[in-house]
């Protein structure tokens, strides 16, 4: 909940808080907290977060109060909004502890939103780590209590979320909070048992294990459950589930390795991990056997006996909550699927800042994809990168995926990964009936190059023409591409397939330079060295564009070393000529040129050298005269001032094709599919 509430904040303001009244110690850290500050958006040293310990409140409540109000308000000047986290009691019914609560969030006169758990703490604990659910009337009685508790002391109840809950109860849980309070938005979270299952990772911590064989990078996959094989191997591997962690004797080899063959087998479940226990090295014969079947696979090894070694991995769970971008994704997702967060924020009465800052962009671009989904193919489906991006794709509804490749190479490295692609759709660019449907129709296309259909076969099996053919054809409404291929390798089909839209001469492309309180628009700084005026008149046609569609009102600056009518010269001739051929064709286009860029950018010098300047000082495009100026101003922008550059972004294609860097991070391949996404939804 507090994750969710964070990040629908970051869509609303530009400074967002995070504030802890309560914790259990100074000396040591509360995990809760440090999760929240890790979030892109707050920017808060952890002790400026901190109220006060346990202690202090049990010795001197008043004195303990007086601190937090006083510390609370110390954070709330420096942000438009904060996220003040409840004390972590295990039992909301706890009056004592409620009441506290109740009277810190009235002395700051912050509204409560309440969760309650829907499991029950004092029941019995499964083997996946998930707790019995509460009865409607056990979840019914501890809001009542709460809520009394609240009110006693002046404090307002906006929401009542029942996190954890057992979704067959719904109906019945929400109508009896409802009948204690219609004027309270209510609403319920079910249980997903992935989000308390501990990575690989905190497993081997918690038995002291070792890392003797297997990829690292899958320590960080979740292990969804345990299971001890020590039993015959057939009945050991009827017994395996997906995503369960392993425990086997060291001395049991031949259970050693049918669970590994079992594992690698497409027959069989994709395990987290083989943990051998009991303090039994393996031979080397056995470790190059091992090398032999898998070398991916997690194989820890602990000195702790079956009882000790189950008894730590169980002591394991519950603690790591969203230790994993896939959990994160899944929290989200839950929340964002079962609260209605403009309901919520507006009962919280957060008003958007006029501010844009580089995150509450990227937030808007995935609520823009999101509300009219389109189907993006992604070449190069066996990418680390790019599989975990279509998992948070997919988890955020960003967007349909298509992936190329091996399918079941490709779902067998995400189940290694710990990653959920299910939803996405996995096509191989050697499918024989695509192949043969393309091939024609690209023989047809390049007929004037003398392309026949047999040596169109070969062509349309690259996976960046393949990709192509399927965004011209409508199987996909855009591509994305160039994390291990080059740019000329991601554009050039569509250069030949897709090619311009009407009424567009040229591609060109544009940055969305993301600075600390707005978003500005750069052209052409990746695709045409050195436009012609008419060229140039495009390229600002197509930015403004561009702009509109990723919700910047156009104002462009058409640049030059000169302003208005004080420079001479053939360069300057051409952005000269360049800005009224756009004024010719659209007479009340918002552009100015040629114009300086401190005169296009700043409102003093703008004042002097051009007063009176619908554009001039207030510039959201910037139009370079040339691809040297433009690569270099917007990369000395990015490092210089600290701006996040998102592109290129291609412009002028009929439909949308873009390049990623081969160095992109996941991060950067998931703005760029929501960028494309936007770009599909109305035509060029």
């Amino acid at each position: 909940m507090a994750l969710g509430i964070l990040d629908a904040l970051r869509a609303k303001v530009d400074k967002v808080g995070v504030f802890r009244p309560i914790s259990h110690s100074h000396a040591k850290r509360d995990y809760v907290l440090d999760l929240l500050l890790d979030h892109d958006d707050v920017n808060l040293d952890y002790d400026q977060c901190i109220g006060v310990t346990y202690d202090d409140v049990h010795a001197d409540p008043d004195a303990a109060l007086a601190v937090i109000v006083e510390k609370y308000r110390a954070v709330e000047r420096q942000c438009n909004a904060v996220v003040i986290l409840g004390s972590d009691y295990t039992d909301v019914g706890n009056p004592t502890e409620f009441e506290f609560n109740a009277r810190i969030a009235a002395n700051i006169a912050a509204p409560i939103v309440m969760v309650v758990t829907g499991r029950d703490p004092h029941g019995p604990v499964g083997a996946s780590g998930t707790m019995s659910a509460r009865t409607p009337a056990d979840v019914l009685r501890v809001v009542q209590s709460a809520m009394g508790e609240i009110r006693a002391h002046h404090a307002s109840v906006i929401s009542v979320v029942v996190n954890r809950a057992d979704a067959s109860a719904q109906e019945e849980v929400l109508s009896h909070i409802s009948a204690l309070d219609p004027q309270v938005y209510s609403t319920l979270i079910p249980e997903d048992a992935f989000l308390v299952a501990p990575t690989v990772r905190s497993v081997m911590s918690a038995i002291e294990g070792s890392l003797i064989r297997g990829d690292e990078q899958l320590l960080d996959r979740e292990a969804l459950g345990v299971m001890v094989g020590a039993m015959s191997v057939e009945h050991i591997i009827a017994r395996l589930k997906e995503g369960f962690a392993i425990l086997i004797p060291g001395d049991r080899t031949d259970a050693i390795l049918g669970v590994l063959m079992a594992h690698h087998s497409d027959n069989f479940p994709s395990l987290s991990a083989l943990i051998v226990y009991g303090g039994f090295p393996l031979s080397e014969q056995v470790l190059s056997l091992i090398s032999g079947i898998d070398h991916h696979i997690p194989i820890i090894s602990t000195d702790y006996d079956t009882y000790e070694s189950v008894l730590h991995v169980v002591s394991a769970r519950g603690r790591f909550a969203a230790d994993s971008q896939r959990k994160y994704d899944t929290a989200l997702q839950l929340f964002t699927q079962n609260v209605d967060t403009e309901e919520v924020l507006s009962r919280m009465k957060i008003t958007t800042s006029e501010v844009v800052t580089p995150l509450m962009f990227e937030y808007a671009l995935m609520e823009r994809a999101r509300g009219n989904k389109k189907h993006i193919v992604l070449p190069e489906g066996d990418d680390d990168r790019i599989i975990r991006a279509t998992a948070t794709l997919l988890s955020r509804d960003v967007a349909t995926i298509t992936l190329l490749g091996d399918e079941s190479r490709i779902r067998a490295r995400a189940s290694e990964l710990g990653v959920d692609i299910d939803k996405a759709s996995v096509i191989s660019p050697h499918d024989a009936d695509l192949v043969t449907r393309f091939a024609e129709e690209y023989a047809v296309l390049r007929a004037h190059k003398g392309m026949t259909v047999e040596d169109a076969r070969d062509i349309v099996t690259d996976v960046s023409y393949f990709g192509t053919m399927m965004v011209h054809l409508g199987l996909a409404d855009g591509m994305v591409s160039g994390a291990a291929h080059t740019t000329a390798h991601t554009i050039r089909p569509s250069f030949e397939i897709i090619k311009t839209a009407p009424g567009v001469s040229v591609v060109s492309s544009v940055f969305l330079m993301c600075l600390a309180d707005r978003v500005l628009v750069y052209g052409d700084c990746a695709v045409v060295p050195d436009p012609t005026a008419a060229q140039l008149a495009d390229i600002a046609a197509s930015a403004a564009a561009t702009a509109r569609r990723f919700g910047i009102e156009p104002k462009v600056a058409m640049l030059s070393y000169s302003t208005g009518e004080s420079g001479q010269g053939v360069d300057v001739d051409k952005v000269r000529e360049a800005t009224r051929l756009v004024r010719e064709r659209k007479p009340d286009f918002p552009i100015e040129g040629p114009i300086q860029y401190d005169a296009a950018s700043e409102p003093s010098v703008a004042a002097l050298k051009m007063p009176g300047s619908e554009v001039a000082g207030i510039a959201t495009v910037f139009i370079f005269p040339d691809l040297n100026t433009g690569n270099t101003t917007y990369k000395a922008v990015q490092r210089s001032a600290g701006a996040v550059a998102i592109g290129p972004v291609l412009q002028g294609l009929a439909k949308p094709v873009n390049d990623l860097s081969r160095g992109a991070s996941v991060r950067d391949i998931i703005n760029t599919v929501a960028i494309t996404a936007i770009q599909a939804q109305v035509p060029s």
